[in-house]
């Protein structure tokens, strides 16, 4: 399946000289959603996952229905106060500042697997905080999980290099 074709550019957004992908369009498309996450499910399955981490809020359209497939767990990595139990936390670059990311304390047992995924890799900063916060958990990171990857952002290169990346579609 052709997933380009389901996914929408929106020129100057949200900025000029930005093409936007909207992946609402994907979202909307039974088949292709679910093609999505069976070829997700294809690649990753060999790493033996415990937990999937998705990353607030569009890593849990993906990685919830992914952790049902690879009969694992599914932990949220939530934007600061919306965890109500203790929490790691980690504060990340952004193009004009700072942001942080938070992940239950409890949220894996010792020594699980935990692959991360988000909807997209762009410069791989909020992927990158992701890592330290399972990192911070003691648990293994044996992968990431991306639907789209905007190679020109070179975002791979802010990930820990010994992890395996699987992204669906390259722009």
């Amino acid at each position: 399946m052709d997933l380009k074709s389901l996914i929408r550019d929106i020129p100057d957004f949200p900025k000029p000289g930005i093409v936007f992908r909207d992946i609402t369009t994907l979202l909307r498309n039974p088949e292709g959603l679910r093609y999505t996450i069976d070829a997700m499910y294809e690649q990753v399955a060999p790493l033996s996952v415990d937990y999937v981490v998705g990353i607030e809020s569009r890593g849990f359209m993906f990685g919830t229905p992914l952790a049902c497939k690879l009969d694992a767990g599914f932990v949220p990595a939530r934007k600061p106060g919306k965890l109500p139990a203790a929490v790691h936390s980690v504060e990340y670059q952004l193009e004009y500042g700072t942001d942080r990311l938070e992940l239950h304390q409890d949220a894996f047992h010792p020594s699980c697997r935990v692959l991360v995924v988000d909807d997209v890799i762009a410069t791989g900063g909020t992927a990158a905080a992701t890592a330290q916060l399972v990192e911070q958990t003691g648990c293994d990171l044996v992968g990431f999980g991306f639907i789209i990857e905007l190679t020109g952002l070179e975002g791979r290169k802010n990930l820990p290099e010994e992890v395996p990346i699987v992204s669906l579609i390259q722009y």
